[in-house]
């Protein structure tokens, strides 16, 4: 009878061993929330002029002032901003994600393009590995500590429903190149060279990685300013114009509407590219509906006019 209870045992252990493994890992608990004191609300003002575009520097000109994000757009920002558009009905959440209606774009029926039509497209999945925003009991939820990490796993359809939803919209390439690296025609927003203390990048990433425990992906948009967190000591690091994570920590999408392809472009390279990649005229892209754990973005919108004093 020994034997059967052996048995009867080994088979216990052999279930409980095979549940184990094949549950998925509990990040439920989330991370601690790190405070940059970098304000995600605030605008920067490029000036109009002349500015050194591309890797050999040919003059450009940008006519007009703008405003771009200081920062890419947070998970709890645009956690707001989907409670908002839900109230307004202006989007749908279905069990795999979360859609909007989009009017289309024009069709070249260029080789290999996609046909781009009028319908619901996807904004952002709901339940897939490395989203950091759920829906749960008629609610948007930012995974703790992720609330000022900036929002990933969003289409080109996403951020531009989020930036038309409030009035601005997706920067051009042009106007992103110009944020990112000045007028001087720099290779990083801050400088020429590049240390793992400026940036979240391939050769950085283990860093946040060791302070947690656990790999994030993301870091806290603005962290590379200059604080010490736990034994890491950053380098303040903005562009010329002093916006934050123009290199590096995720891909940001611009607005640009190309002739003969439906891909739209991302710029300023992320936690899993080299730093090539974070140079300030490379550049990436992607069918509009893609989305990626790596892949967010910032908006612009016209200057304000200045009131004049009475």
């Amino acid at each position: 009878m020994n034997w059967i209870k052996n048995l009867c045992f080994l088979l216990c252990l052999s279930f409980f061993v095979t549940c184990s493994i094949n549950q998925p890992a509990d990040n439920s608990s989330g991370i601690p929330f790190i405070d940059t004191g970098i304000d995600s609300a605030k605008w920067v003002t490029i000036p109009a002029g002349e500015f050194l575009q591309g890797q050999h520097k040919h003059k450009t000109t940008i006519d007009y002032d703008y405003e771009i994000m200081r920062t890419d757009v947070t998970n709890a920002q645009f956690a707001t901003y989907l409670s908002e558009a839900l109230q307004k009905q202006a989007i749908q959440v279905a069990d795999t994600g979360i859609f909007a209606f989009h009017p289309g774009e024009p069709f070249d029926n260029y080789k290999h393009e996609k046909e781009i039509k009028a319908g619901d497209w996807l904004l952002m999945p709901l339940g897939k590995p490395g989203a950091r925003i759920s829906f749960e009991s008629d609610s948007f939820r930012v995974e703790p500590g992720y609330e000022n990490h900036p929002v990933v796993m969003v289409t080109w359809f996403g951020a531009n429903a989020f930036a038309e939803f409030y009035g601005w919209r997706l920067p051009t390439e042009i106007e992103w190149e110009k944020a990112a690296r000045g007028s001087d025609g720099r290779v990083y927003p801050w400088g020429n060279e590049i240390g793992r203390n400026q940036a979240n990048y391939y050769s950085s990433r283990h860093l946040f990685a060791k302070l947690f425990g656990k790999r994030t992906i993301t870091t806290p948009v603005g962290y590379y300013n200059g604080k010490k967190y736990g034994d890491f000591q950053t380098l303040d690091s903005p562009s010329a114009y002093g916006l934050y994570d123009m290199a590096g920590n995720v891909w940001q999408w611009t607005g640009d509407d190309y002739k003969d392809t439906h891909l739209h472009y991302m710029r300023g390279g992320s936690e899993a590219n080299y730093e090539y990649n974070l140079r300030t005229w490379a550049r990436n892209n992607a069918s509009p509906d893609y989305y990626g754990i790596n892949v967010g973005f910032r908006c612009v919108r016209e200057k304000k006019p200045e009131m004049n004093a009475p």
